[in-house]
């Protein structure tokens, strides 16, 4: 049975909470170097961090899970500005490093360069570098 990388996470909770989503829904997955990366997180980066796995007859299936999910999340969020719930998380074209990355993984095929990433409105064109408070979430002061 072959198993098919999905997504790569650098922080075990989050790849728990994926896999969990994914088996309830009767996808067959699981995560490879999660021990490695919650014993020793310096090394997340030199094997590729925890790695959701997916078996290669539910890949598509999980894509579009996987897809609905951050959607519906994001749709959580109302538009500081607008009011809208039409947020979504897109590369930050504006800093030079983006561009010169785009520049170099077309030049060297897979160089990898780390692009950065913001939220924009799609309603009103807003945009910003983390989500805003959710209205319905009241934050505990202790």
């Amino acid at each position: 049975m072959p198993f098919i990388l999905l997504e790569s996470y650098d922080n075990y909770m989050t790849a728990n909470m994926r896999l969990q989503q994914l088996e309830e829904e009767g996808i067959k997955a699981y995560l490879q170097d999660e021990d490695t990366v919650t014993i020793d997180p310096m090394r997340s980066n030199a094997i590729g961090g925890i790695k959701l796995m997916v078996h290669d007859e539910d890949l598509m299936r999980a894509k579009s899970l996987m897809a609905e999910l951050d959607a519906a999340y994001l749709k959580s969020f109302p538009c500081p500005k607008c009011g809208a719930p039409a947020l979504q998380s897109v590369v930050e074209t504006k800093k030079a490093i983006n561009w010169l990355s785009s520049i170099l993984s077309w030049a060297f095929g897979s160089y990898a360069v780390p692009v950065s990433y913001i939220y924009k409105c799609f309603e009103c064109g807003h945009e910003m570098k983390e989500l805003p408070t959710r209205p319905d979430i009241q934050e505990n002061s202790l």
